[in-house]
């Protein structure tokens, strides 16, 4: 069998992935549109992993003319013309900074040492007019290329402490506004990074700017489309489907159904994160490699301080400007997780120019409402996997004791400090533990009699629950019957499950339940 090429896992220098033998998803052609025209300046958001690191190293080969390292990509014999030009590259990366002076010191080191690069020494005390000092020298050679990766991370850190993230804005600001005034000496700039400030704030100075987050042309600039994945990974999906005994396209169906389906436009283009691609097929085996690499800790606080109802999140219709309303000062949950990963667009309407937001994928979805219980319950996940799946073994067996008695060993678990007397609290809890235990269920399901709290539907039955927080089993069971909740399930002719549960406070359980069948 041939050898087949490494994988560029955690590598991020275009060069050593050429020079390495790595294997190479072309993406040039693209990169071609980007930089065919004399000056842009344009920004790209896309969530973490997902190879903008690569995306500048490319840029910053090209940009210095380095043909040969394009051998067999199709840049190298494309109408470019590889006219070298000095670059200068920022990657806020690298530093962590915890107020505005220590972003100017990073600035002035980053800038000075660039200039070092270039035998070049700066004159000026501020960071601004070091920067414009760089850009002025260097472009006697010949119009600068800047490249900026992630731009948004010194905001990022600081984003809880409101007042320092405030002047560290004022900063970037300030930053980028050079590159405006100096438009005559720079030929590209490209800035990336996870979110997308409103202009007015980080940018407000960068009028030129070019936004190509959500442009369809560049829908699959990053990332790894289906067909890339079936061209260039080919062999690696054969050697996978023989090791399980699988047929490859069963196979290549499950990848797609844990990985794919990240969508940045109106365009139905979908992409894998390249992260949890390139692991699944090094270590052939299905997990939630792009989520257990960073926890978002920071976006679960705060869907649980602004009590949010985490059932929209299935489905989200949100207009298009909605895409471009993150400031400091109002963090929006929903562009937040659209920019983040944890959701992206499911569809677009062009009429009412509207998109429809989801979950990309099984992996973030399930990752996602792990993690969700864990900071609404303090539940441990690596505990209660064993309980998840006796809960869901229970519920199809529609054996109620046992299930009753899995689901109260699952809530004595939650710290007493979490208790909250709120019905929502606790449907939010059962919720997400319905979910997770792999059934599909509608919380809150509307019908013409009200609503029910949560209705639960497989191949072979149908489950209504209705919880009273302190109440009667017989009074929630009662209102099942009496709203007859369960008339719109009657015509598919499966089982009907009712069921009236009471939760208490003082014990934290559910103390009764009562159960009919239909």
């Amino acid at each position: 069998m041939m050898e087949l090429k490494p994988l560029p896992i955690g590598i991020q220098d275009f060069r050593k992935i050429i020079q390495g033998g790595f294997l190479y998803v072309d993406k040039t052609r693209y990169l071609y549109e980007l930089i065919r025209y004399p000056a842009g300046v344009y920004f790209l958001s896309r969530p973490r992993r997902f190879g903008k690191s690569v995306l500048i190293s490319t840029l910053d080969e090209i940009f210095q003319g380095n043909r040969e390292l394009f051998k067999g990509l199709w840049l190298y014999d494309s109408p470019y013309q590889w006219q070298p030009h000095p670059v200068i590259r920022v990657d806020f990366s690298r530093n962590q900074v915890k107020s505005a002076q220590e972003l100017k010191d990073v600035l002035i080191w980053m800038l000075n040492r660039i200039a070092q690069q270039f035998g070049l020494t700066l004159s000026g005390d501020l960071y601004t007019q070091r920067f414009e000092d760089l850009i002025e020298q260097l472009s006697v050679q010949s119009q600068v290329a800047i490249l900026v990766d992630e731009y948004d991370k010194p905001l990022l850190d600081n984003i809880e402490n409101l007042e320092e993230a405030r002047r560290i804005l004022e900063v970037l600001k300030g930053f980028y506004t050079v590159i405006k005034a100096m438009d005559a000496h720079v030929r590209f700039v490209l800035l990336t990074g996870v979110s997308k400030f409103s202009r007015v704030g980080v940018f407000s100075g960068l009028n030129n700017l070019n936004d190509i987050t959500t442009d369809g042309q560049y829908a699959a600039l990053l990332g790894i489309t289906q067909e890339e994945v079936d061209a260039c990974f080919a062999d690696y999906l054969e050697g996978f489907a023989s090791e399980k005994g699988l047929a490859a396209a069963e196979l290549r169906e499950q990848i797609r159904f844990w990985y794919n389906g990240f969508r940045f436009s109106e365009r139905e283009v979908t992409v894998y994160n390249p992260f949890s691609l390139l692991l699944l097929f090094q270590k052939r085996k299905f997990q939630n490699y792009w989520f257990e690499s960073g926890t978002p800790t920071f976006l679960l606080k705060l869907l649980k301080q602004q009590d949010y109802n985490l059932q929209t999140l299935e489905r989200l219709d949100i207009p298009e400007l909605a895409f471009s309303t993150y400031e400091i000062e109002k963090l929006d949950i929903v562009p937040l997780l659209f920019q983040t990963g944890y959701l992206t667009i499911k569809g677009y309407d062009s009429v009412f120019q509207t998109y429809t937001l989801s979950y990309p994928n099984y992996e973030v979805r399930r990752a996602f409402l792990a993690y969700l219980l864990t900071t609404y319950s303090s539940v441990d996940l690596s505990m209660a996997g064993s309980s998840l799946k006796q809960l869901a073994r229970a519920l199809l067996n529609a054996d109620w004791p046992r299930f009753f008695e899995v689901l109260n060993s699952l809530l004595a678990s939650i710290s007493y400090e979490l208790h909250i007397k709120q019905e929502k609290y606790y449907q939010t809890i059962f919720y997400l533990i319905f979910k997770l235990i792999g059934l599909e269920i509608q919380a809150e399901a509307r019908t013409n009699q009200g609503r029910m709290d949560a209705v639960i539907e497989t191949g072979e039955a149908v489950y209504i629950f209705e919880f009273k927080l302190s109440g009667s089993a017989a009074e929630a069971l009662a209102q099942i019957e009496t709203r007859a909740y369960f008339a719109p399930y009657l015509a598919k002719g499966k089982p009907l499950h009712l069921l009236g549960v009471n939760f208490e406070m003082e014990s934290r359980a559910v103390t009764e339940w009562q159960a009919a069948r239909r």
